[in-house]
């Protein structure tokens, strides 16, 4: 069965929920600053193992100690689904552990 697009109040409302995370264009995104280049690439792994096993996959960008994180549904033509926040919620349940600031 296809993922649906949510509503803009539905993706503001799920935004509420993910404090540093914000609506960019047709994506949901979220910065995240690190003590240094190396628990920055720990953090992309980690994110990289859940979206395998959420079958579902954002784009990364890795800087020096920053994380880049975007993500739609490409099932969705490109929308904002509930994939997506899933997503951002596991996520975000591991990025403390990697001292994220």
């Amino acid at each position: 069965m296809p993922t649906e697009p949510l509503s803009q109040k539905e993706i503001e409302d799920r935004l509420r929920e993910l404090p540093g995370w914000s609506q960019e264009g047709d994506r949901i995104a979220r910065t995240y600053r690190l003590d240094g280049h190396f628990a920055a690439t720990a953090l992309v792994v980690h994110i990289a193992r859940i979206q395998e096993e959420l079958n579902h996959h954002s784009d990364l960008l890795l800087g020096y100690n920053t994380v880049n994180l975007t993500v739609n549904t490409h099932a969705a033509g490109g929308a904002i689904t509930e994939h997506d926040f899933e997503l951002a919620h596991r996520v975000e349940a591991v990025a403390a552990g990697h001292g994220v600031r």
